[in-house]
């Protein structure tokens, strides 16, 4: 009995935790060594997301896929309803992209800014964020935080 009662748990913790978040689910790409995306994953979660994190040791891949073009890549990949979302991309961003639904693939805040979501330090400028298309065209600015 005390073995199914905490297989139960498990299961409901690993799958079942999601489905009573508030928000879409977020699936985070991440290599299993970076610290700053697994805080950014804390701060989605923090920020009503339902957050899975997937340890990936090829994201160079997963980049292509999402059709982020290689020099705005992140150095993680988050995928919400539908759209790439690279790098510490503050929630406010990611929640005007999901109430406009634009015609693109995603967005992305390339390289890791200081004071971004899950970085250290202040933030020195504002951010610009881009969004992209699948066929590698080039981004334009989408919003700046």
């Amino acid at each position: 009995m005390r073995r199914t009662l905490a297989v139960a748990l498990v299961f409901a913790l690993r799958i079942g935790a999601p489905a009573f978040a508030a928000g879409p689910e977020a699936v985070v790409y991440k290599d299993p060594l970076c610290s700053c995306c697994a805080a950014y994953a804390e701060y989605l979660g923090a920020n009503g997301f339902a957050v899975i994190v997937v340890n990936d040791e090829d994201l160079g891949a997963r980049h292509a896929a999402a059709g982020t073009p290689a020099d705005y890549e992140g150095c993680h990949l988050t995928m919400i309803d539908g759209y790439a979302v690279e790098g510490h991309v503050p929630v406010a961003v990611i929640a005007k992209l999901l109430d406009e639904r634009p015609d693109i693939a995603g967005i992305t805040l390339p390289g890791m800014p200081e004071g971004s979501p899950g970085m250290g330090g202040d933030k020195a400028a504002p951010f610009v964020i881009y969004g992209f298309r699948s066929d590698g065209s080039a981004p334009l600015a989408y919003a700046v935080d």
